[in-house]
């Protein structure tokens, strides 16, 4: 149906009360200022009361011809006054309901102090972001963690493990397990891609990502097949053969025997290499 003026809100209306808080007085205050005794409706004990006969009205001022007692009920309709009753029923609104940014932080009544480095907390407090305990100055991304929960860090790690104070340390970039004997094998390993047989007491271990040069340091431990006390006999392991190379290691294997005067290439069934820079 056709209507003059801005669209109603809802089809429901209610006209709008005031009770009053009674005593022995005629003269009592209007929440609403009107201008004639039929704007509203005054009920004394549930009783209407007849406009102009029983009281009269001067703006906000409602003033009764016979005073009231303290024990009367008193309250008035303004019928010239109506409220919109347009109110959603309980767990109604949805998110379609709502416009984007209809909730903002002055609508939260978290404690603390909002700002852009800190987060609201599931106690309903607001705290500052990260760890307590963890100092960041970092402008840029520094540890990334993987799907795989695998660490990667883009520079130095430094702690203090018995230094006295913090230091940089140096992970091992590679270690090998391998077995000479027969078959060259790699029985364990990080860091290597695979092992080269080139001869007896021979192996290359190649990096699975090349140093960054030559200036890395070789450990290796030589094999205690090679080793017999009774024979006056003992390995001894050569890395890299006086040459540095960035893509990988080179461990030679000898057994040294007193007995003979000897100093032999031998293949032995377990040498470990392990490379750090």
């Amino acid at each position: 149906m056709p209507y003059i003026g801005n669209t109603p809100a809802d089809k429901f209306l209610t006209l709008a009360k005031q009770s009053f808080s009674t005593s022995a007085t005629t003269s009592y205050t209007l929440d609403s200022s009107i201008s004639s005794t039929q704007d509203i409706a005054l009920f004394i004990n549930n009783v209407r009361q007849s406009p102009v006969d029983a009281y009269s009205v001067s703006g906000t001022s409602l003033t009764l011809t016979s005073a009231t007692a303290g024990t009367d009920e008193m309250y008035c309709v303004y019928l010239g006054k109506t409220v919109g009753t347009v109110s959603p029923a309980t767990n109604s609104i949805t998110n379609a309901m709502m416009t984007d940014d209809s909730v903002g932080l002055v609508e939260l009544s978290a404690t603390g102090t909002p700002s852009s480095s800190n987060y609201l907390r599931g106690d309903n407090s607001w705290a500052s972001a990260g760890v307590s305990g963890i100092d960041s100055s970092a402008d840029a991304t520094a540890i990334t963690i993987d799907s795989s929960e695998n660490v990667s860090m883009s520079q130095n790690l430094s702690f203090n493990s018995g230094f006295g104070s913090a230091t940089t340390v140096f992970g091992c970039r590679v270690w090998a397990n391998v077995d000479q004997v027969g078959t060259q094998a790699i029985q364990g390993s990080g860091g290597v891609s695979s092992i080269t047989d080139t001869g007896t007491g021979a192996t290359d271990v190649n990096f699975s990502t090349a140093m960054p040069d030559g200036n890395y340091s070789m450990m290796i431990a030589p094999g205690s097949n090679l080793l017999s006390t009774g024979s006056q006999q003992f390995p001894v392991a050569i890395g890299n053969d006086g040459v540095a190379n960035t893509t990988k290691g080179i461990i030679a294997s000898r057994q040294c025997d007193n007995d003979a005067a000897t100093f032999t290439t031998a293949d032995a069934s377990q040498i470990c290499v392990a490379c750090f820079r």
